[in-house]
């Protein structure tokens, strides 16, 4: 059954995770840390709709569902071929219809499903602002980490606005844009609550930032311990062990 979910070039990844499996295809786009840590990151209640814009692979939506009891997940994904494909790694893992995958732009996403229609939302979003060493913009690795076909501001809007009062917005960025990303929560109704920093050695500075909002609410921002990737060259540490489930 496995071989006949995939496709020329694909390849079957262990999650680590009940037995769970992802396909992916190395030469167009595959997930990285980012993704898992932010997975780790967030927080799902019991019986709690979660949707996560520009979903990729499908790695959120999937590893999300395999350490919560949330009821329904979303993942919105614009590349067709990349929905399709996360569709498969959905289909592959029995997870339908707990998990969904739907095509579609994330700018659009309050429309498709509703405002106020979830208790979380989770982005991965492109990193690099557009026209910043980008070379080919219709490539899926470009797409993913560039802003061609999404902005910063339009990720935070309609995760506000897919939100519940009250609702959890999770995210993964780059520490030097945390000034612009918290003048654009501020600037949506979002309150920051949880930071947590992530380093990849303990002497080096940090290169990833994790961060939990919520729609509404006081002003109090919990910075927790950081997060230090490897303990020495080649050697994650437990941390990152921990939460690849190894």
């Amino acid at each position: 059954m496995n071989s006949e979910l995939l496709r020329e070039g694909e390849r079957l990844d262990d999650l680590q995770r009940n037995h769970y499996q992802i396909i992916q295809n190395p030469g167009k786009f595959c997930f990285g840390m980012d993704a898992v840590l932010l997975s780790g990151f967030a927080t799902v209640k019991p019986g709690e709709r979660v949707l996560d814009l520009g979903t990729g692979t499908g790695i959120i939506p999937i590893l999300l569902a395999a350490k919560s009891q949330g009821a329904y997940f979303a993942g919105l994904e614009i590349q067709e071929e990349m929905a399709e494909m996360a569709g498969r790694s959905v289909r592959l893992n029995g997870l339908s219809p707990r998990v969904e995958i739907v095509t579609g732009d994330l700018r659009e996403a309050s429309r498709r499903f509703g405002e106020a229609s979830f208790d979380v939302v989770t982005c991965n979003p492109p990193y690099i602002s557009s026209g910043h060493g980008l070379k080919n913009p219709s490539a899926p690795m470009a797409i993913a980490r560039h802003e061609i076909l999404c902005t910063l501001e339009e990720v935070i809007r309609e995760a506000s606005r897919c939100l519940r009062p009250g609702g959890r917005f999770a995210m993964v960025h780059r520490p030097h844009r945390l000034a612009e990303i918290f003048a654009l929560l501020n600037q949506y109704g979002l309150q920051p609550k949880r930071m947590k920093l992530v380093h990849p050695f303990q002497e080096k500075d940090a290169n990833m930032v994790l961060l939990e909002s919520t729609r509404g609410g006081g002003v109090w921002l919990q910075v927790e311990k950081p997060l230090i990737v490897y303990r020495e060259p080649g050697v994650y540490s437990q941390e990152i062990y921990d939460i690849y489930g190894y």
